[in-house]
């Protein structure tokens, strides 16, 4: 919309700390944490998807092509060929879900930043809290069973209220995992872990393939 004479998106303002803050604070434990996200999970797949929101494939299929030679081509390769063999799935999915992007207001906790929106099963929002959480801040916190243990906590608490076997939701987010990776390989992610991650992703490709 144009306000003032500028072009925009205007959100919604949610006063409070990131459910991050309050974590590494301890002002909420690490199994609080997790429930809340699992929560947060159920709420945005209950919701139905926006017309404009891409479906997986898609999306995924726009960053490769725009990847301008940043991924091995045989990464790029399976990685397209995982998104086409995946089952199609008409939910909406955050795509970011993880505890900075949690805003702890007085009504309640809020998510932010949805320009990763798209179509997609649950288990690639938790693949995606898996990367940031286990992936990402285990190597850059101070305590690293701190996310690591809210992304174990967050994944069984999904399993429970939507009343999956725990290994069968570990299994799916594995699936979603060389996914997840590549597009944080594609977007530059710290560049000391694109040897480890390619690995991973490879690692992962051939387990799926």
């Amino acid at each position: 919309m144009v306000l003032e004479k500028r072009f925009g998106i205007v959100l919604q303002r949610f006063d409070g700390p990131s459910l991050l803050q309050l974590v590494q604070s301890g002002a909420v434990t690490r199994q609080r944490a997790g429930a809340i996200l699992a929560d947060l999970c159920v709420a945005v797949h209950k919701t139905l998807p926006p017309p404009d929101v891409p479906s997986l494939h898609d999306w995924v299929g726009s960053w490769l092509r725009g990847s301008d030679g940043r991924l091995p081509a045989p990464i790029a390769t399976g990685v397209r060929t995982l998104t086409g063999r995946l089952p199609p799935v008409d939910e909406l999915c955050h795509g970011d879900l993880h505890p900075a992007n949690v805003i702890m207001s007085a009504a309640g906790p809020r998510l932010i930043d949805w320009s990763h929106a798209v179509r997609a099963p649950a288990a690639f929002d938790f693949a995606q809290t898996h990367m940031v959480l286990a992936d990402l801040a285990a190597e850059r916190v101070d305590d690293p069973e701190r996310p690591r243990a809210v992304n174990a906590a967050a994944q069984s608490a999904y399993a429970r209220l939507a009343g999956l076997p725990p290994a069968a939701l570990t299994a799916a987010v594995e699936s979603y995992l060389p996914i997840v990776r590549t597009l944080f390989l594609i977007g530059g992610m710290l560049p000391e872990m694109r040897e480890r991650m390619i690995e991973r992703v490879e690692a992962g490709l051939r387990r799926e393939g």
